[in-house]
């Protein structure tokens, strides 16, 4: 039950917030861009897809998540703030740079597009400690470039994203 626990389920219930908070915009985004259309040397800071709405949901998504895992796991409710918030961090990070590298919004950029959210959502949440051991994040990384491509095909699928991926 240990190795299960700690290779497994304890690294699920760690990551959570962060996954919740990457999808929330999909469901709960649109509206006015979060750069409002402004440019920084001449190119977009984010573009259209980065939403007020879409941040602010992600933010509270993600943290309602952790919330509610608090309930049973008190010492999650710091840690999926920072979560929540690195993973936000991530994707508009990972945004900021596409503009600058002249992607164009909605266009794949494999790596970033697909971990960019989880290795900020880890790295902010670091400092807090009862980080999964190395084995579960491993796991989480694992988990995440197989449920990342199927989520966005699903969202694709049912017309809630234009692209899938």
């Amino acid at each position: 039950m240990s190795l299960l626990y700690n290779l497994i389920l304890y690294p699920i219930i760690y990551i959570f917030p962060a996954y919740a908070a990457n999808g929330a915009p999909i469901l709960f985004g649109g509206g006015s861009p979060l750069d409002r259309k402004r440019k920084l040397g001449g190119k977009r800071i984010l573009g259209d897809n980065k939403t007020l709405r879409g941040t602010v949901a992600a933010l509270l998504i993600g943290i309602l998540a952790g919330a509610l895992e608090s309930l049973a796991f008190p010492f999650m409710l710091k840690i999926s703030i920072m979560l929540t918030v690195g993973a936000v961090f991530g994707d508009l990070l990972g945004s900021f740079i596409k503009r600058r590298l002249d992607y164009k919004s909605g266009r794949s950029f494999p790596i970033m597009d697909q971990f960019g959210f989880v290795v900020f959502a880890l790295i902010f949440a670091f400092w807090l400690g009862n980080l999964p051991m190395w084995y579960g994040i491993a796991f989480i990384v694992v988990l995440t470039g197989i449920l990342h491509p199927l989520t966005n095909i699903g969202a694709h699928l049912l017309k809630l994203k234009e692209v899938p991926w």
